[in-house]
Parts: structure tokens; sequence; C-alpha cells
């Protein structure tokens, strides 16, 4: 009997499934902008991705005289595919528009749009240690907040 494959995430979007997604770059970041780029993959890494099996935790966006890098990805190996493996932290070269590569700093999500492998990347300000300080504050009181509300609804 056959193990069930890895579940990724069904977004909102029709026919988009996240693959991997870089959930601390909000909280270190500010995203003044978002863009959507094609990645040049091999086969086997669009294997891997397909099973789940990416990390973009420390990823970033390198930007060379012949386009834009996305540098320090992660994506596993795909065991079945023997010596025609691929590098598991290679760089893989971005899709963009050479105005989008002016504007942009680090990748966000992996995820695929009508079988297509897409990475978005965005352009951040860093956040200062008093901007987190108030997210979390923010965060905290918006909980607060919902939870008495759901106490209040109850009664």
């Amino acid at each position: 009997m056959a193990k069930p494959a890895k579940k990724t995430e069904k977004s909102a979007k029709s026919g988009e499934q996240i693959v991997a997604q870089n959930r601390a770059a909000s909280y270190n970041y500010h995203i003044l902008e978002k863009h959507e780029a094609g990645l040049v993959l091999h086969g086997t890494e669009v294997k891997a991705l397909r099973e789940g099996k990416a990390n973009i935790r420390d990823a970033y966006v390198d930007f060379k005289a012949n386009g834009a890098w996305l540098v320090n990805a992660h994506i596993a190996q795909y065991l079945p595919g023997g010596p025609w493996n691929h590098e598991p932290l290679g760089s893989r070269k971005l899709l963009l528009h050479k105005r989008e590569i002016e504007k942009l700093s680090g990748p966000l999500k992996i995820y695929f749009r009508s079988g297509i492998a897409k990475v978005e990347v965005a352009l951040a300000q860093g956040k200062k240690s008093w901007d987190r300080r108030q997210d979390e504050r923010n965060k905290e009181a918006r909980r607060e907040v919902e939870q008495s509300m759901y106490r209040n609804r109850r009664r």
C-alpha cells in the first residue's frame, strides 16, 4: 500500500497550490510591493516541489548582470531521480521583466498556478525592534477583543 502524498495548502485563488511560504518575512519586514516571477527548474526540482519539499526561509534574490537569481532556496532531492538529481541549494534563475528586477529583494512563497511553478518576491524594508513589539501588541489586543466578543455571544 502506497503512502498518501504530503498535502500542500490550497490558496484562496483558484488553481494555486502553495508549496513553501516564508511567514517570518512579514514579521521582520514591511512588505511594500509584491511581484510574481517564473522559475527556471529542472525536471527533478519540479517533482520535488509537487511533493511539497521546499524551504525558502533563508532564501534571497541576488541581482547579477544576466538577471535575478533565487539563492539559498532548499528544494530537497527527488529520491527516484537517481543520477539525474539536482543540487538542493543551487541558484535558480527568476523570470522577470527588467523593470521588475530593479525593484525587488526577497522571496515570500513558492506555488503552482495552473501547473506552472511560480515564486512571489517582494520589495521589503526592515522593521525595527519597536515595530515588531508594536505589531505584537496590536495582535494581542485583536486576539483579546475577539475572545471577549466570543464569550459575550455565548451568554
